[in-house]
């Protein structure tokens, strides 16, 4: 996958997890971007891992799927870290 098709999945990819996720996330359309490349970098990795398939092709389902689910971990962390360290 090319690195601008690779940055258009983790913006929707972080997206659609501040979308699926509960509550208010911190951060704008730039946080976005970057956990939800950090995402799909991390969905990819673990679903190689795992289940040896990755993130390689902008149109399938496993991409989409493996990206958002990076991006869910990575928000959820983020958001540990962000919400202890505004009452810090």
């Amino acid at each position: 996958m090319n690195f601008l098709a690779f940055l258009l999945l983790g913006l929707i990819a972080g997206a659609i997890a501040k979308l699926i996720l509960p509550g208010k996330q911190a951060g704008g359309w730039i946080m976005t971007l970057i956990l939800g490349v950090i995402g799909a970098l991390l969905g990819g990795f673990l679903g190689n891992l795992l289940f040896d398939v990755g993130v390689n092709e902008f149109f399938s389902i496993s991409s989409w799927l493996l990206a958002i689910g990076g991006a869910i971990i990575v928000l959820l962390v983020y958001g540990a870290i962000t919400k202890n360290r505004s009452h810090a």
